[in-house]
């Protein structure tokens, strides 16, 4: 199953190419991530992999949250996988702020305040935006167990900055998607 999201992610998600990233940062290349998530083999692999993730390290978990807007489909193929365990996650998604109009809310989902989750991020690379959720779902009175990522790009310490808060797993890393690419 790994192994064919990787095929998936570097076929489809990895770019080269001058871009922009959240951070400011110009890179080289670019990991969309959610041209991998949004085609049905990828959503289903994605779903399975987190799951079987947070069933292993995290099993008292409640929920899985996605950062807005690349982590969204990430939290929905978990949640849709975990619905036949005996552990079914419901899905939520953290906004980086409080929506302008309706009710103003920097989470949209079926959690309670207290509730044990895990947050799935797409890629990190300097971990600010996950840091940024992970201070959203501490306003929402979440406890957040730990966080998972597609990929990891291996910079800027972004994996260290998360594990200083909680425990942090990605599923690749920018080593793992050069490394397939040169098959």
């Amino acid at each position: 199953m790994k192994q064919r999201l990787l095929e998936l992610l570097c076929t489809h998600s990895y770019i080269e190419g001058t871009v922009k990233l959240a951070s400011g940062k110009m890179s080289d290349f670019y990991v969309d991530c959610r041209k991998t998530a949004l085609l049905p083999e990828g959503h289903h692999l994605i779903g399975a992999i987190c799951h079987d993730l947070i069933t292993t390290h995290f099993p008292q978990a409640e929920a899985v949250g996605g950062v807005v807007l690349g982590a969204c489909p990430l939290a929905s193929a978990t949640s849709m996988a975990s619905f036949s365990t005996k552990n079914p996650l419901p899905a939520f998604y953290l906004r980086k702020e409080a929506k302008g109009h309706g009710m103003g809310r920097l989470l949209e989902g079926p959690v309670k305040p207290g509730a044990r989750v895990v947050i799935l991020e797409d890629v990190v690379t300097t971990g600010g935006s996950t840091i940024s959720a992970l201070e959203s779902a501490k306003v929402e009175e979440l406890e957040v167990l730990g966080v998972i990522s597609l990929v990891d790009r291996q910079e800027n310490n972004g994996a260290a900055l998360i594990a200083r808060e909680v425990p942090y797993f990605s599923i690749f890393t920018k080593s793992d998607i050069l490394a397939h690419g040169k098959e």
